[in-house]
């Protein structure tokens, strides 16, 4: 496909309000551009990874049907749409609700949900302190959950300017579900192992997941 080409898709989608993908927006001549305007913190981190789903390690778990195995997911991580509903949750006080969720999906790791501003009870959230960065998406900020019932700091994070490829979640919130209850139709979520990550355990998934004893690399 020509430069061209995938350029017009890009711009179709983008009217259409539909997700572009980072294997197009790093794709053909757009590629020397793109990397660029990446920091060069971001350019190193990035070369540093061990794996990037070409192919699973001898360790991966064998799909079975219906399964995905986080070994085939990309990196540089990958956005989808998912029009499953997740619902957030802390206690019986519901925080966010929605059937437009984006999915980033990078090797190694269970997926991270992204949902639309407009579906969350932003009245609920407070921009905390501190903040994250990551290779690929950039600063993260800190979002703080009150309810009723209490409150549960950096239950949440977002983007607000994301590195080029990630425009999609751009000001999307995730959360943490170590933090809150979390479900994706109606299926409960697990956490990803490790203190740091955020990504959701679903039914369907199988690893090894990054964040587990000796995964450092991965």
């Amino acid at each position: 496909m020509s430069a061209t080409t995938r350029g017009a898709q890009v711009d179709a989608l983008s009217r259409q309000g539909l997700l572009v993908t980072t294997r197009w927006t790093l794709g053909g001549n757009n590629e020397g551009a793109v990397m660029r305007s990446v920091p060069e913190w971001a350019q190193r981190s990035r070369a540093s990874w061990r794996y990037s789903g070409q192919e699973r390690p001898a360790f991966a778990v064998e799909p079975g049907p219906g399964q995905e195995s986080v070994w085939d997911y990309p990196r540089p991580p990958r956005l989808d749409a998912d029009r499953r509903e997740v619902v957030v949750r802390i206690g019986t006080h519901e925080i966010a609700r929605s059937t437009r969720t984006v999915r980033l999906l990078e090797t190694a790791s269970p997926p991270t949900f992204y949902l639309p501003p407009a579906d969350v009870r932003m009245e609920c959230l407070e921009r905390g302190t501190g903040g994250s960065r990551c290779e690929w998406k950039g600063d993260a900020s800190y979002w703080s959950v009150s309810v009723p019932d209490g409150r549960v700091d950096g239950a949440a994070w977002r983007y607000a300017n994301p590195l080029p490829g990630y425009e999609g979640i751009r000001g999307y919130l995730s959360f943490y579900p170590a933090l809150v209850d979390c479900t994706v139709d109606a299926m409960p979520v697990v956490a990803q192992p490790g203190r740091f990550y955020g990504g959701w355990v679903t039914a369907e998934l199988v690893g090894p997941f990054k964040g587990e004893p000796g995964s450092g690399s991965w």
